[in-house]
Formats: C-alpha cells, sequence, structure tokens
C-alpha cells in the first residue's frame, strides 16, 4: 500500500496542505513546531482512527475552526482508493471512501500503517493504558470490526460504572440492584470477545517480535509478552505471575462472571467496575526480567521498536493491501549509530517509508531518496536532496 496524494484542511498547523509521495522513502525535514510530525499524524489516523499523540481529537483541529479534513488517496497495485476523514472537535467523526459517506470505522480496511515515534516509550515505560491502546490499535488493523467492539465495550463500561457510582450514592446493596446484571451480561460478552482477540495478538506477535528486537537491539535477549488479566485476579507487577494463553471464549466469560461475582461488594464500595480488559496489562519482558523498572534505556528503545516493527510484519504477512506503510516520526536522533543502521536496513525494505527529523543528517543516506522540507505550515521541495 502506498500513499500518493495527502491533502489537509484545517488539521494542526495547516490552514490546507498537499503532499505528493513516492514509493520508498520520505523524509520531512524541518525544525520542532513546523508541521512535520502533524503529517505524519494525519496519516496515521486513517488507520487508526487516532493520534499516536494525544487521547482525544480536539487538539488536531486548527484553532478557530469546528472541524479538520484529512484527505488521502492510496494505491494498492493498480487500484485507486480516496480516503476522506473530518475529524469534529465536538461530536462523531464521518468518512467518505471514494466520495460516499461510510462510518469512520470502515476507514482501516483500506489504509493500513504503522508509526513510530519517541512517545512509544510510554508503550513501555508508561501506565498499562499506553500498553492496551498499542494492542487495541493494532487489533482494529488487523480485524477493523473490533472498533466497534471496542466501542460497545467502552460504552458499557461507563453505563455500568455510572449505575454502581448511583448505587453507592444512594447506600443500595448488590442484591438490591437488579439491573447490574443485565449490564454484566453485555460487559462480559463484549469483554470476552476483546480478551480473546488481545491474547490470540499476543501470541501471534511472539516470534516477529523476537526478531524484530533482535535485529535492532544486535542480540538476543528473548523478549517476551504476555497478558495480565484481571478476570484471573492477575498482578502484572509480579516476576513469577503466570502467563495467560488463549482460552476458548467461554473459558473467559466464565472467569468474567465470577471475578464480577467475588468483586461486586467492592465495586459497590467504590462506585468502579474492577475487572475487565480495561484493567488489563500487558507485561514485557527481556531476559526473564519485566521491562518496565529493569530494562536500559538502549533495551526499552529496542522492546518499543521491536513492538512497532513486529507490527508491520503481522500486518504485511496477512494483509491483501500490501506492505503497510512505515512511519517513523522523529525517531533517528534518539538512536545510537548502530540502532540508527540497524533500523535503516530494516525499514528500507517496506514499500513506502515516511521518516520525520528536524536535521536531515540524522537520517542514514540509505532513506533519503526524497526529502521534503517543512517550514511554519508549508511544504517545500528540497533542491539538494
Amino acid at each position: 500500500m502506498i500513499v500518493e496524494h495527502l491533502n489537509l484542511v484545517d488539521f494542526r498547523n495547516y490552514a490546507e496542505a498537499d503532499v505528493a509521495l513516492d514509493a520508498g522513502p520520505n523524509v520531512f525535514v524541518g525544525r520542532n513546531g513546523q508541521g512535520k510530525t502533524n503529517l505524519a499524524e494525519a496519516i496515521g489516523f486513517l488507520a487508526t482512527l487516532g493520534s499516536h499523540r494525544v487521547s482525544n481529537d480536539a487538539p488536531m483541529v486548527r484553532d478557530s475552526a469546528d472541524y479538520a479534513i484529512i484527505r488521502a488517496r492510496l494505491a494498492h497495485g493498480e487500484r485507486r482508493v480516496l480516503l476522506e476523514a473530518q475529524v469534529n472537535r465536538q461530536g462523531a467523526n464521518k468518512a467518505r471512501v471514494n466520495g460516499a459517506a461510510v462510518k469512520p470505522a470502515e476507514l482501516p480496511r483500506y489504509a493500513q500503517v504503522v508509526l513510530f515515534a519517541p512517545e512509544d516509550l510510554q508503550i513501555v515505560r508508561g501506565d498499562p493504558s499506553a500498553r492496551r491502546r498499542f494492542m487495541d490499535q493494532l487489533l482494529v488493523q488487523r480485524s477493523p470490526r473490533f472498533a466497534g467492539v471496542i466501542g460497545d465495550y467502552d460504552r458499557v463500561l461507563k453505563q455500568r460504572s455510572a449505575l454502581l457510582k448511583s448505587a453507592r450514592a444512594r447506600g443500595i446493596r448488590g442484591d438490591q440492584l437488579s439491573t447490574l446484571d443485565v449490564w454484566d451480561d453485555k460487559l462480559v460478552a463484549l469483554g470476552s470477545e476483546l480478551i480473546q482477540a488481545r491474547l490470540a495478538l499476543a501470541a501471534d506477535l511472539s516470534a516477529p517480535m523476537t526478531a524484530a528486537y533482535t535485529a535492532i537491539a544486535g542480540a538476543d535477549h528473548e523478549p517476551q509478552l504476555e497478558w495480565a488479566l484481571s478476570v484471573r485476579g492477575e498482578d502484572p507487577e509480579e516476576q513469577d505471575a503466570q502467563p495467560a494463553h488463549a482460552a476458548p471464549a467461554g473459558v473467559i466469560a466464565e472467569q468474567f462472571r465470577e471475578a464480577l461475582a467475588l468483586r461486586r461488594a467492592a465495586e459497590l464500595e467504590r462506585g468502579l467496575t474492577l475487572v475487565g480488559p480495561h484493567r488489563d496489562d500487558l507485561v514485557l519482558r527481556v531476559r526473564g526480567l519485566p521491562v518496565k523498572g529493569y530494562a536500559s534505556h538502549g533495551e526499552s528503545w529496542s522492546v518499543a521498536l521491536g513492538l512497532r516493527l513486529a507490527s508491520a510484519e503481522l500486518l504485511r504477512a496477512e494483509s491483501r493491501l500490501g506492505d503497510p506503510v512505515l512511519i517513523l516520526d522523529d525517531v533517528f536522533a534518539e538512536l545510537d549509530a548502530d540502532r540508527r543502521a540497524r533500523l535503516a536496513a530494516l525499514a528500507s525494505g517496506f514499500e513506502q517509508v515516511i521518516v520525520t527529523a528536524a536535521v536531515g543528517e540524522d537520517v542514514p543516506a540509505g532513506l533519503r531518496a526524497r526529502v521534503v522540507r517543512v517550514e511554519s505550515g508549508r511544504i517545500l521541495e528540497d533542491p539538494h536532496a
């Protein structure tokens, strides 16, 4: 898959922008704050329906505008597809494919992008929510229908938690709250499906993650990724926690129901839903130790890069769209010379690579086939490239 053309209207610092892109490597160079990362963010949005920088959509809309437009013409071999997303400051977003209105959740069926940025260190070092978000975005790219499953689960979770808060405020006990059982059924049905899909994804990422980490780090530190599931009462901080392997949906649903029954009194006391996929954590290990708290800076970078490259390999192996677009956003300045060279060698094998950098010389020469300068929201071809 190749992005041939990108058009932005009222997106971030762009009143309007038109960018032509080539197959192979494309490098956007500009000082910080000029808008180069905004281009990467816009392309990534079409594939993940979200930003790698912010958790809500409003910051992507230019000041004084009510919505932003992202348009991209994609090439899938000889076929061309025009995608359009309207990102609203308030209210639901809108989307079009070849001019026809569709649900935004349809866009990832046509666009596959793997984006790596310095923020990805938070996947390794940050809160569990960053790791859940990473896996769920990959899950949506791998199987777009999960955008609906995740959205439905989040809505049920909010409604169930609101009911728990209301019951706590009114002093209602669990045996007097029959409506909670209805929400439990919905939560278990959607949550079990999501848990099962996450477990399968972690298993499928294992081999490409090992290969990618070794290629980046230059050493095999036996990277591992496994889920700690709240429905099983698992604690990700325990080094000897048992890895959560895939299980039949019925088994997961039964464990989920049992956990809800066990924690109902605590949930009513706190007004929170305490078990479910929203409380799970993806545990990452190298050399048998949790990456968070034990890995060196270089190992942490290698794990984060390895996760993204493994994602790209998984999508490449399964997709009918060809290679995903690989975006490396302001990454090379953070890496030592060896990791730069190894990453460039791996990236060069993808159909299209988009690189952003503050200093062009930070990008290995093999990826500098085409350089575009970005200055104050303006796109300028570099005549010296």
